[in-house]
C-alpha cells in the first residue's frame, strides 16, 4: 500500500530502504519502489481533493491497497483521515482525482464510458462499518443481516437466513440471532453490523473508527471480531485510535495530519517513524 501527498502538503520525515522490514515511506515516494508494479491494486485513489464550501480537507491524496493488505490511517480529529475513507466508496464524493475499485473508475476524473461505473455497482464490492451500528431496532439480529442479502443480492428467503446465521456464528453471536438490537450490547451490536457488512462478500472492507462509540470493556471484543476478519485475509482499511491493535494488525500505516500524508511505513513503524510529529501523536495516545 502506498500514500502519498502532493509537494508541500506536510511534513514528512526521511524515507528509508522499502525493502527492509519495517521501512518508513514518506511523501513523494513512487509506488514502484514500494511494491511490485505488476501487482495490480485492488483499491486506487489518485490526487483525491475534498472541499466542504471554502475549505479543502483533502489536498490531493494518493492511496494504493493491495490484495489482502490491512491498512491503517489515524491521526488528530479533523485530518481528513475519516473523509478520505468515506471516497473509497463515495459516502464523500471527491471534488477532483480517481477513484478505481478492481480497475473501474468511479471517481471524477475523466474516462471511457466503458471503463465508469455506478456508485450500486460499487458499494457491492466494498462494505463498511460506521462508528454507529445503523442497526433496524424492530429486526433481530439475524434479520438485520439477512435483510441485505435479500435486497442487495435478491437472495431467496432461505438462503439469504442460512448465509445471515454463518455470518453471525463468525463473530461469536448465533446464540443471539433472535435478538433485537435493544437486547444486545453495543459491542454485541457493533458486531452485528460487521457480521452484516461481511454477508455480502465485499472485495474489500473499510472500517471508520469502529470502536470509538463503544464502551472501554466493550471495545475488545469487536477488536477480536476484526482480527478475525484479517486472519482470513480479507482486504481491509481501518481508520482507528486503538494504536496496540494498529500496532499488531497493520501491514501499512498512514498517518495524518491537515488533509494530508504526515509520514507512512509498514510494520515497525510505530517504533521507526521519523517525523517528530508522528513520534509526538504516537506517544500521547500509546
Amino acid at each position: 500500500m502506498v500514500v502519498t501527498a502532493p509537494q508541500g502538503a506536510g511534513p514528512t520525515g526521511t524515507a528509508t530502504d522499502p525493502a527492509a522490514d519495517g521501512a518508513t515511506v514518506t511523501a513523494g515516494v513512487p509506488a514502484a519502489q514500494l511494491r511490485d508494479p505488476g501487482a495490480a491494486p485492488v483499491v486506487e485513489l489518485r490526487g483525491i481533493k475534498k472541499r466542504f464550501g471554502e475549505t479543502e480537507v483533502l489536498h490531493g491524496v494518493d492511496l494504493s491497497v493491495r490484495q489482502g493488505e490491512h491498512v491503517v490511517v489515524f491521526g488528530p480529529s479533523g485530518s481528513g483521515k475519516s473523509t478520505l475513507l468515506r471516497s473509497i466508496n463515495l459516502l464523500e464524493r471527491p471534488d477532483e482525482g480517481s477513484v478505481r475499485v478492481l480497475g473501474v473508475e468511479y471517481g471524477p476524473a475523466p474516462c471511457a464510458p466503458s471503463e465508469r461505473g455506478s456508485p450500486m455497482q460499487l458499494r457491492r464490492q466494498v462494505g463498511m462499518v460506521f462508528q454507529q451500528f445503523h442497526l433496524f431496532p424492530h429486526l433481530t439480529a439475524l434479520d438485520n443481516v439477512a435483510l441485505g442479502l435479500r435486497r442487495a443480492k435478491r437472495m431467496p428467503r432461505p438462503e439469504a437466513y442460512r448465509q445471515a446465521a454463518a455470518a453471525l456464528a463468525s463473530v461469536g453471536l448465533l446464540r443471539w440471532a433472535a435478538h433485537f438490537p435493544a437486547q444486545l450490547s453495543g459491542g454485541q451490536q457493533q458486531r452485528v453490523a460487521i457480521a452484516r457488512a461481511v454477508s455480502l462478500d465485499p472485495k474489500v472492507m473499510l472500517f471508520d473508527e469502529p470502536t470509538s462509540a463503544l464502551d472501554p470493556e466493550l471495545v475488545g471484543e469487536v477488536l477480536a471480531a476484526m482480527r478475525k476478519l484479517a486472519e482470513s485475509g480479507m482486504t481491509m482499511v481501518i481508520v482507528t485510535h486503538e494504536l496496540n491493535f494498529a500496532r499488531e494488525i497493520g501491514d501499512f500505516n498512514v498517518f495524518m495530519e491537515q488533509g494530508a500524508v504526515v509520514e507512512s511505513g509498514g510494520r515497525g513503524f510505530y517504533d521507526q517513524c521519523s517525523s517528530p510529529r508522528t513520534k509526538q501523536f504516537i506517544g500521547a495516545v500509546l
